[in-house]
């Protein structure tokens, strides 16, 4: 495979970073840091702003599709919205009863998804404010959530090893799936059309799952440890899983046997 190199370092955070995100818009990188904050960042490492007002560690983050808003989850038991470019909080969000681990925003960026510990998934309507929406059927704590691109189907997955799909327009779980025999991390829709759904899991493999019946197709084997985390590129062609192993895998949609490795120092 070609060369990776390392293009630039981020660093600025006083403790460990917990979650990275390009933006859909320009060349900015979001971070998020169990030292309560979320910065930004061009590709050459430059810092440009940093988002303070959490009040315990940082689990995830994600951007507004229009690249203007950055939201932030937190173990404080909210999430926030920010103005990307100035640093102004917007949304300050209660209504989880744990800590709130997961977060998407719905392709044409009206709603807002949650999850988090408390086994709850929460739609928010980004022009109000208020949760719309508790998706109620999880067991354990809720760790991944994703629109699908068709934007009436939600899926979520978390402890207790299931991947939901949720019908927004019903509001209801359409299909729960008995994905994998240990907690799931994270989970993508694919993100042009939706035509498949990608959950990673605890038990060392991610799953590709059809999004027209939700069944699987194909299962990513080869991490020797646990997967914390995977995204599907936009173009949908290639997805990316990150383990404990200290590798991160790149996967060809197209031909999902083919691999290529990065091994992370």
């Amino acid at each position: 495979m070609p060369e990776v190199k390392i293009v630039s370092s981020l660093k600025g955070h006083t403790e460990r970073a917990t979650d990275i995100t390009f933006s859909p818009t320009t060349n900015h990188i979001a971070t998020a840091s169990a030292d309560r904050t979320a910065r930004l960042w061009n590709t050459e490492g430059t810092l440009l702003n940093t988002y303070k007002g959490h009040l315990d560690r940082l689990a995830r983050l994600a951007f507004h599709p229009s690249g203007k808003y950055l939201g932030t989850t937190s173990f404080d038991k909210t999430w926030r919205l920010w103005d990307t470019e100035t640093g102004e909080e917007l949304l300050y969000q209660e209504g989880h009863s744990r800590s709130v681990y997961g977060l998407d925003f719905h392709p044409d960026g009206s709603l807002a998804a949650s999850c988090g510990l408390d086994a709850l998934a929460r739609v928010w309507d980004l022009r109000s404010g208020r949760s719309i929406l508790a998706l109620e059927g999880h067991v354990k704590p809720v760790l991944g959530i994703s629109f699908s691109p068709n934007g009436y189907h939600l899926a979520t997955g978390g402890e207790d090893n299931t991947c939901r799909i949720w019908d927004l327009r019903k509001k209801r779980s359409l299909y729960t799936i008995p994905a994998h025999s240990n907690l799931i991390s994270q989970i993508k829709f694919e993100p042009q059309e939706g035509y498949f759904l990608v959950t990673a899991s605890y038990d060392m493999t991610a799953k590709v799952w059809s999004a027209r019946d939700f069944k699987p197709v194909k299962v990513l084997s080869g991490h020797e440890s646990k997967v914390t985390s995977v995204d599907v590129v936009a173009d949908g062609q290639s997805i990316a899983t990150v383990s404990h192993d200290r590798t991160i895998k790149l996967w060809s949609s197209k031909n999902v046997d083919k691999e290529k490795d990065m091994d992370v120092d």
